[in-house]
Formats: structure tokens, C-alpha cells, sequence
């Protein structure tokens, strides 16, 4: 047994609430927890047993887990060990030791699940080091919700209170909210929120797998905040009786609501509107970290049938006989983020509604639909984009239906769908108007061609998918140089029969420029009796793609499937890009002019071989004296960490970068930058 396991004795660990809360943004929820963000180091201290000695250099090693079934496979149980450096792309650690205590820093993985972990000192049987709550970070740029705008993650993250608009277009009314996200207990409220969705009873560790993905987690707060089909928070009523609850219009923060909900036994807290619901989930959503944003809609439309046209259908006594409707105002909030699951251009703000009006695949929910597909008509994305679509830019038609049966068109309008569309502004207790981010001005020819494109696809989705053989390349999100892995080919027989078919699959090097290289990836099998839902897989394995790739680290994968009776092809491709290792960057000293500073840089290798010719590079405007500065640090063993300390002096005032390259015989085109802002 090593030595570890017998002399590491801990006597009482101090989690340095206080510390850490503040360096992570999460002070206002107080000092009695540990509440840390992705892809962030906090620090721990380890009071040892006198006479127990910590050996830094030992085979230390760590477990952090979250969730009832925690698994390495599902991503919520991590092993890692102590380390010379903290890694921002996984969890890793490093400590600092004295006569008697520890000082131990960890780092979460930029994409691990949100929720309550466990920290786990793995030395035989597990001495637990402390419990702490693990949130989305809209700071660090490798986590899904990074937020670029300092002033904008005050407003979308950390404010308290905010503004919700209501009225008419040329009334509009201003509703104050307290969102009270950072409120004692309402943090843990939320999480509770989430392991009451009917996804967490039915499958824990999948749910807390996927909690990874502000998409997933954005889509559950969408269904649990109403109460219908499951143990939500809200009961909706748009009527006028309210004696067995309270009136939504006397709601005034989340925080009352969110309480009664938990304290009741997560009994649905009974009223609300589409504002309290929008409202709500604001708050849900900034306690875990998602930017989020409430947003009005005025002249909000509800297509009962899908077709994009608000059809009013009138008596002769000019009531509304029809399915379809449009609201004064309709309130739902937006949430800021990645959409890997997307074409790039798709990322940002995402329109999420909890008010129940529309199921999507069986479940009342609504989004996230990405703003922009919504103002450019894509209606095949994901989530629910027909039905946003319709609620900001419907076509009104209105008849009249006459006693006899007889039907006659009496007008309609394409600009009464849409209006005024609003969020507070950032910083200031002002409306801004965000009706641009939805839809082009309207009666604009831009309008008219998104509207006509939506409508077309809308057709095509409620005539189902196009008929005929279908392929398509799907790669993994792990793609790094040095690693081997899969990438698969999907095949849709949307044909009334069945068939035979031939599958090339290959994989062969690209530049930049479109220009091919050498092959390094085949695969060649035949699918007999092939109806639906099969699969190909291709090995890449870096032995192979390493001989044939250049500097760019682009792969173009092809897929040929090939019908055996009719010889008809059809094709799929898809051009990837290797990811290569993370530059560790850490600017020693204060920003100042004239002043030495000192980038303190470190790299793994991720090949499975040395690197030879190594060297980093730094180079800024007003930093490097108009040229790079070089440091050559020789040769670099598989898997192993190089350092490199480069010194510089800044010479004006104000922001600049500094760039950061590595570059070697078998990796290039490895970059990262800092952002600096000196002193006089």
C-alpha cells in the first residue's frame, strides 16, 4: 500500500466559503456553502493530524461526483489526480503544502453537469473533503453560457431585480420584479426544481448526465415551471376566479412563490400569468448560472393549427368564434448560450416560454428556439421555432361567418402580429426595444422572403420528412489531437420498402483552401435488408490521420450510399477540425506602463509521442516592442507538461492583447490570448 494511505490524516477542513463565493460571483448567496462555477479553480484547506505528513510528489488522487448513480461514463463522477498545473478544460488539481495544513486547489471541467457535488480524497476508501454546489459560468470562456460583457453579466447573471413591460404598444406599462435569485434557500429550491422533473424520476443518471447542457436544463425549467403534466411550480388561470389561490397581478417577486412551492411539499403554488411564469424562470435561471433576459411581446399570436395565420373567424355578432388568437402582450424569457446542436450563427440569445400553451414532444414547453432561426425563418431547428415564429410574425386574416353557413373574407393584416418587442436595457431602468433581433421591418421584401421561406417549411414539416434514401455525417464533440475516435454515418430509408445498399465511408486530409491530401480513414460495408436507423462507424485513429493531416488539422469525412438495385448514390460530407492543446497563460505583476511583466505559460503535449523544436511565442501591440519574443523550450515527452516564463513591458496605457502561439515539429497553429489593460 503507498505510503499515502497511511500517514494522511485529516484533522478538519476549512472550504473557504467566503474566498471562493467571492471569487466566483456567488457571495450573495452567503458563506455557509461552497458554491463554485465551471471551469473555475477555488481552494480548499486541509488542517493535517500532527505528525501527518501530505507528500505533493505521491500518486494523489481525487473523485468529485454529483447525482444518485454517479458513473465516469455519464460525466458525473470525475477521477482525477494531483497535478503541476490546473488544466481549464478538466478536472484537475494542484496543492501547496506547509508544516500543517494543505492548500488545495480544484477545477471543475468547463462542460461538467451542474449540481450538488461531493469531493472525495481517493486513498483506499474515500475521506470526504466537503460538499459544494457546482453552477454554470457565463465568465469563462471554454462553459456553453460564456457571456463576453462584463456589464451584461451584471444584468443578465447577478441583478436581483429587473423590469417587466406589459400594456398596449402605445401604453406600455412597467411592472418591477425582485428576481431574489441569490435570496437563502432559493438556490437550493431550484435545484430541487430540477430533481422533481418527471426526467430525474424516470431516469436519474441520464438527468443528471445531461445537466451538462444549458439547452437540456433550459428545456426542463421551460416544463417545470408550469404545472401541468408534471410537479411544476405555477398553475396557470387566465379567468376571473382566483378565490383558492392568489391573482397573478399581486405577485411582485419570485422568491414568495419559489418558497410556498418548496414548503408545500412541491404542491403548484396557484396563480399565474405569463409574466410570473417568464419571471419565475428568470430567476431559476440566473440562480444556475444561464443568462436570462424577460422579454415582451406585444400583439402575440397563438396558432391553434400550425399554418402561420392567425385566422379570425367572426359571428355575425362580431365575436371571435376561432381557435386561433392574438394577445395584447406576451411575456417569456430568453437565455444566452451555445447551440452545438446547431449550424454556427444559431448561438446567443434562445427564446424559452414556460407559460403552458404548446406542447413539444408531449410535453408543455416551449424552446429554446434560437432568436435568429426565428427571424430568419429556419422552422426545421430545434426547439418549437414554428410555434415563436407565428406568436411575432403571423399573417391575421379575418371572415365572417353568417348564420346559413356562408363564409366571407373581410380583411387581415401583416403587421399586427409583433410589436414593440422588449427587455429592460442593461444598466439603465430603460425599455430597449429588441423587435430587430425577431424579424425584419415589416413589409420589408427581407420580411415578406423569411415569412414565404418559413411557410415553406412549414409545409414540408406537416408533410413529414422528404421521401427517398438519406445520409448524414454526425461526429463526437471530442475530436483532439493525439486521440483516436469514432465518427458515424447515418442512414434513413423514407421509402415503403426495403433495401439493400453500399456504404463507403473515408476520411482524407484538407487544407484550408479545399486542397486534399492523403487518405486516412476507410470504411467500405454492405446493409442487406436495410429499412431505417442504421449506423456506420469509422475508426480515425491517430496513427493513421497523423501521417496525413498538415498544420490546419482538417479532416474531410464522405459518405457514399449507394442503392443496389437502382445504383443511385447519394452523398454526405462533413470537414472537421482537430482540436489541439490548451495554452495555460498567467500574466505575473500589475499592468503598467513601463512596468515588467511576465507571462508565466504552460502546455501538455496530447500526442502520444515527443514534440520536438518547441517553442512559444508572444507578441502585443505597445507589449513586444513591435516585435515577437521567442522562447525555445526543446523537446516535450508524450503526455507531458512544458513551461516557459517570457518577460515583456508595455509601453502605452489602455487595453491591448497579448497573443500567445506554440508551435513545434508535429503541432502548430496553437494560439490563445490575454486581455490587458495598463496603468500610466
Amino acid at each position: 500500500m503507498s505510503l499515502l494511505f497511511t500517514v494522511v490524516e485529516i484533522e478538519r477542513i476549512d472550504l473557504v466559503c467566503e474566498v471562493n463565493n467571492t471569487d466566483h460571483h456567488t457571495l450573495q448567496n452567503g458563506v455557509d456553502s461552497l458554491i463554485v462555477r465551471r471551469g473555475q479553480p477555488f481552494t480548499i484547506t486541509l488542517h493535517l493530524q500532527p505528525g501527518t505528513h501530505f507528500q505533493n510528489g505521491d500518486n494523489i488522487n481525487f473523485i468529485a461526483q454529483t447525482g444518485p448513480i454517479p458513473s465516469v461514463e455519464a460525466q458525473t463522477k470525475a477521477k482525477f489526480s494531483l497535478s503541476r498545473f490546473i488544466s481549464r478544460s478538466s478536472w484537475s488539481a494542484t496543492a501547496e503544502t506547509s508544516d500543517s495544513t494543505v492548500s488545495l486547489t480544484v477545477c471543475s471541467h468547463p462542460n461538467a453537469p451542474i449540481g450538488v457535488y461531493k469531493l472525495i480524497l481517493d486513498q483506499g476508501e474515500g475521506v470526504g473533503l466537503g460538499e459544494f454546489v457546482l453552477l454554470f459560468n457565463p465568465w469563462c470562456k471554454q462553459d456553453s453560457v460564456y457571456l463576453a460583457s462584463e456589464a451584461e453579466r451584471e444584468e443578465y447573471v447577478l441583478s436581483q431585480d429587473g423590469l417587466i413591460y406589459r400594456g398596449i404598444p402605445k401604453r406600455i406599462t412597467v411592472l418591477p420584479w425582485t428576481f431574489g435569485q441569490f435570496e437563502p434557500g432559493i438556490l437550493d429550491i431550484c435545484l430541487q426544481i430540477l430533481d422533481e422533473s418527471p426526467n430525474y424520476i424516470s431516469d436519474a443518471a441520464l438527468d443528471c448526465s445531461e445537466r451538462r447542457n444549458p439547452v437540456y436544463v433550459t428545456r426542463v425549467l421551460s416544463a417545470m415551471i408550469n404545472s401541468l403534466g408534471d410537479k411544476g411550480v405555477l398553475v396557470g388561470n387566465w379567468s376571473d376566479d382566483h378565490e383558492d389561490g392568489v391573482k397573478p397581478t399581486v405577485w411582485k417577486d419570485s422568491c414568495s412563490i419559489l418558497q410556498q412551492w418548496s414548503n408545500d411539499g412541491c404542491r403548484a403554488v396557484r396563480y399565474g400569468q405569463c409574466w410570473v411564469f417568464a419571471a419565475v424562470a428568470c430567476t431559476v435561471s440566473r440562480a444556475l448560472g444561464i443568462p436570462c433576459r424577460v422579454v415582451t411581446n406585444y400583439g402575440s399570436a397563438r396558432d391553434s393549427n400550425g399554418d402561420l395565420v392567425m385566422e379570425r373567424f367572426y359571428n355575425e355578432f362580431d365575436e371571435n368564434i376561432a381557435n386561433d388568437s392574438i394577445w395584447n402582450f406576451h411575456v417569456w424569457v430568453e437565455n444566452w448560450m451555445t447551440r452545438p446542436d446547431l449550424a454556427l450563427g444559431y448561438e446567443g440569445w434562445q427564446a424559452s416560454d414556460p407559460t403552458p400553451q404548446h406542447r413539444s414532444e408531449g410535453v408543455f414547453c416551449c424552446g429554446p428556439a434560437p432568436v435568429r432561426a426565428i427571424k430568419e425563418g429556419e422552422l426545421t431547428f430545434k426547439y418549437d421555432i414554428p410555434f415563436v415564429y407565428a406568436e411575432v410574425n403571423a399573417d391575421v386574416v379575418e371572415y365572417i361567418k353568417l348564420r346559413d353557413g356562408r363564409v366571407f373574407k373581410m380583411g387581415g393584416s401583416t403587421t399586427e402580429v409583433g410589436k414593440s418587442i422588449s427587455t429592460k436595457a442593461v444598466g439603465r431602468d430603460e425599455r430597449e426595444d429588441i423587435t430587430h433581433n425577431y424579424k425584419y421591418p415589416e413589409g420589408s421584401e427581407e420580411e415578406r422572403r423569411v415569412y414565404e421561406k418559413a411557410n415553406h417549411h412549414n409545409k414540408l414539416a406537416q408533410a413529414g420528412e422528404e421521401p427517398g434514401f438519406h445520409i448524414k455525417i454526425k461526429v463526437t464533440p471530442d475530436m483532439q489531437i493525439g486521440s483516436d475516435f469514432d465518427v458515424y454515418a447515418e442512414l434513413k430509408n423514407n421509402t415503403m420498402v426495403t433495401k439493400s445498399c453500399r456504404v463507403m465511408f473515408y476520411a482524407q486530409a484538407v487544407s484550408y483552401n479545399g486542397k486534399l491530401g492523403e487518405t486516412c480513414g476507410l470504411g467500405n460495408c454492405l446493409i442487406v435488408s436495410y429499412v431505417s436507423g442504421s449506423k456506420v462507424t469509422l475508426r480515425l485513429e491517430y496513427a493513421e490521420y497523423s501521417k496525413a493531416i498538415n498544420q490546419d488539422r482538417m479532416i474531410k469525412l464522405v459518405a457514399l450510399l449507394i442503392d443496389a438495385e437502382t445504383r443511385d448514390f447519394y452523398r454526405a460530407k462533413k470537414t472537421i477540425i482537430l482540436d489541439g492543446p490548451e495554452i495555460i497563460v498567467n500574466i505575473l505583476g500589475v499592468p503598467k506602463v513601463g512596468q515588467n511583466l511576465v507571462a508565466d505559460l504552460a502546455l501538455q503535449n496530447p500526442l502520444p509521442e515527443p514534440l520536438e523544436n518547441c517553442v512559444f511565442t508572444i507578441h502585443g501591440a505597445n507589449l513586444t516592442d513591435g516585435k515577437p519574443i521567442t522562447h525555445e523550450v526543446g523537446t516535450v515527452g508524450p503526455k507531458e507538461f512544458v513551461t516557459a516564463k517570457v518577460q515583456f513591458t508595455p509601453k502605452l496605457p489602455g487595453q491591448r492583447k497579448i497573443l500567445i502561439d506554440f508551435a513545434s515539429d508535429k503541432l502548430h497553429n496553437v494560439e490563445t490570448y490575454e486581455n490587458l489593460k495598463q496603468g500610466k
